[in-house]
């Protein structure tokens, strides 16, 4: 089993910068939930990292435009953390959930709880 992080953002540079100033100027209306717990204005939390990186587990990460075309036939609702077995895709955690973590320690232990069962 691994897990896939799925942002509510498309990938490249124009798009990074257009959800860093979304970000700034205007965070309430930002609809990745996801980035706005992980990451910080220009980069990735410290605390995450070092979260992802102590598990052992094979985790993914993927922009919106890149999980619709490695998973063309799938419309899940973004951002969300899937579990991956057999390569097939199974959301852990969907929007709703990640919308209501107030915090990055909220979601730290949903990953736990929710997705690896520890």
């Amino acid at each position: 089993m691994s897990l896939l992080f799925v942002y509510n953002a498309d990938s490249g540079l124009f798009n990074t910068m257009a959800d860093i100033g979304h970000k700034i100027f205007s965070p309430d209306t930002y609809q990745c939930d996801l980035c706005q717990l992980t990451h910080g204005y220009f980069s990735e939390r410290s605390q995450w990292r070092t979260f992802v990186e102590s598990l052992d587990t094979e985790c993914r990460f993927l922009h919106r435009d890149e999980f619709r075309n490695e998973y063309p036939n799938r419309s899940d609702p973004l951002p969300a953390i899937f579990t991956l077995t057999a390569d097939e895709p199974e959301v852990c955690i969907g929007p709703e959930q990640l919308a209501q973590y107030e915090s990055l320690d909220l979601l730290i232990t949903a990953v736990k709880t929710h997705c690896l069962g520890v």
